[in-house]
């Protein structure tokens, strides 16, 4: 390397925090852009992150999502795409069917991904009661699949699998809690439970996001901690023990807020090839979510201090040089393909048999199945995330073949929903937009009450139109909790060239934990209100990010 690349080097570094051995890369790095934080900034709550050669694996929170628990895989921090899912759907209830209540909010949380002996192992726990509570662990040899039921056993929150050096398997959870597995996996060794510290004085608000690692010899436990106190803020902080037993010494490893939203924690760390290592943590960000961010992790008297060189989360981040090309976890889909998409997926369990992509190769088929009152209760929404700063979302569809009653169209789906919305009414087609919201039990996430409320409709003349919903998430004016405009539009076309907004404009899109616990996904429905056997033809699915 020559002097002037050196220098070029330095300069760079200066401006892009990095962690220790930055220096040693390659310098062709300098032509590769920087991460922009959010790393990814779209709802991937709970991360866990693994690397395994030269991939880093991460596994996100979709809850009443299905197919659940998605892997996604990069090689850069910077490109990830979704490469499979750990199970298809959840039969334990059927609230996962949308019959007799609903899982909102519920389903799986916070996997937690592991990489031991050539097989990939994932442990997660449905935030439910009784059995459909259990903890599963499955197994594969590929992370893209196909996963393995290992075991099912007594519930563990927030938990962290963990195989030790000397062949013993571990979960902690909770609060600072232990139980040791059996080496199959097949269940918990009954006396080994543990409570591996107490808590301090200034730990007494929440403490959970259970992710441990092992360094030179050392055990490290990063949570969570929610600090209900004047001045003080949600962090990331690190329990250290020379055992997994104990007895353990607690650092503040991560104090920041970032970009005009709130404090950021939970997630973990991971290395790279080179020996540098990085922290992936999650912020809650309203409308769209809870997004990942990626900063340097210093290893500083052997704790793990997450930031820039001031603890503070760093606009960019610079990425590896892997040759990737450029991935996302969002897509446009042109539903060409006999498959559907790893991008997408259903809410709740989908009804197989209601939906297809090979009845009119080209399209996606969604056909009625039963008769329901509202979009919150009806099967075979297919759903992606938004992305901010800001997306856009379109689809082209043909309803020739809705019946009298059935309802279809795009949505800004979440506990609060905008929705455009294509109502057959006898033999006559209304385009609404309309407003909606639902209110769930605390208990049982049961769909309690909901209200509708058409804020514009016209009529149509054709069986094919286009409709599209403009997001912004961009912080601002009108800010709320978290910050940031957290607005949507709505407009549809005849040809799909010239556009008419229609009804509310920047419909309001939040967050809210008690229901759904999600950020704004866009939604693509078809239901009956009167008779089913109705369906619709969608053409494509246009996406567009904005830029950071």
């Amino acid at each position: 390397m020559n002097r002037n690349s050196f220098l070029r080097i330095l300069v760079f570094s200066f401006f892009f925090p990095l962690s220790s051995s930055a220096l040693a890369e390659d310098y062709e790095t300098l032509n590769t852009p920087p991460i922009q934080n959010p790393m990814l900034w779209a709802d991937v709550p709970d991360p866990d992150v693994i690397r395994v050669g030269d991939t880093f694996y991460l596994v996100s929170t979709t809850m009443h999502l299905m197919p659940g628990a998605p892997v996604m895989a990069s090689k850069d921090l910077k490109n990830w795409e979704t490469v499979g899912y750990i199970f298809d759907r959840l039969t334990d209830s059927p609230k996962y069917d949308l019959q007799q209540g609903t899982a909102y909010g519920r389903g799986q949380w916070a996997t937690s991904l592991k990489y031991h002996n050539g097989r990939f192992y994932a442990l997660l726990a449905p935030n439910e009661q009784g059995a459909m509570g259990d903890t599963y662990i499955f197994s594969a040899e590929k992370a893209e699949g196909p996963w393995e039921l290992v075991s099912r056993m007594r519930h563990f929150h927030d938990c962290s699998l963990f195989f030790d050096d000397d062949g013993r398997v571990y979960v902690i959870y909770g609060t600072g809690e232990l139980m040791e597995l059996k080496p199959d996996l097949s269940d918990v060794i009954e006396g080994t439970y543990m409570r591996i510290f107490q808590r301090e004085e200034d730990e007494k608000g929440l403490l959970e996001g259970s992710r441990v690692i092992k360094k030179d010899g050392k055990y490290y436990l990063l949570m969570i901690s929610h600090v209900y106190a004047p001045g003080k803020h949600r962090r990331e902080v690190c329990y250290r023990a020379d055992d997994i037993h104990g007895p353990y010494e607690k650092q503040v490893i991560l104090e920041s807020e970032f970009g005009g939203f709130s404090y950021e924690a939970q997630g973990t760390i991971v290395d790279s090839p080179s020996g540098d290592w990085y922290g992936i943590i999650f912020q809650d960000r309203g409308g769209v979510g809870r997004v990942l961010t990626v900063m340097p992790c210093r290893w500083i008297n052997g704790w793990p201090m997450l930031g820039d060189e001031n603890g503070k989360v760093p606009d960019t981040v610079r990425p590896f040089v892997s040759g990737q090309p450029e991935t996302a976890i969002v897509k446009a889909d042109d539903f060409a393909e006999s498959k559907l998409g790893l991008h997408w997926q259903w809410n709740h369990n989908p009804i197989d048999a209601a939906w297809s992509l090979t009845e009119r190769p080209g399209f996606l088929r969604l056909k009625t199945n039963r008769v329901v009152n509202t979009l919150y209760l009806a099967p075979n929404t297919l759903t992606q995330r938004m992305e901010g700063p800001t997306c856009s979302g379109s689809i082209l569809i043909d309803c020739a073949k809705m019946k009298d009653g059935d309802c279809a169209g795009l949505a800004a789906f979440n506990s609060d929903t905008g929705a455009l919305v294509i109502k057959k009414k006898g033999k006559k087609l209304f385009l609404q937009m309309v407003e909606m919201t639902c209110q769930l039990s605390d208990r049982d996430k049961e769909v309690t009450s909901f209200e509708e409320k058409v804020i514009e409709e016209i009529p149509l003349n054709s069986s094919k139109i286009w409709l599209r919903i403009d997001a912004d998430f961009r912080p601002g004016q009108g800010a709320r909790r978290f910050g940031g405009a957290d607005c949507a539009n709505f407009s549809y076309s005849l040809d799909g060239e010239q556009w008419t907004k229609i009804g509310t404009e920047n419909y309001r899109l939040g967050f809210d934990w008690r229901r759904f616990f999600m950020g704004t996904k866009f939604g693509i429905f078809c239901y009956a209100t009167k008779k089913a056997g109705g369906f619709v033809d969608i053409d494509e699915f246009c996406f567009e990010k904005g830029s950071k």
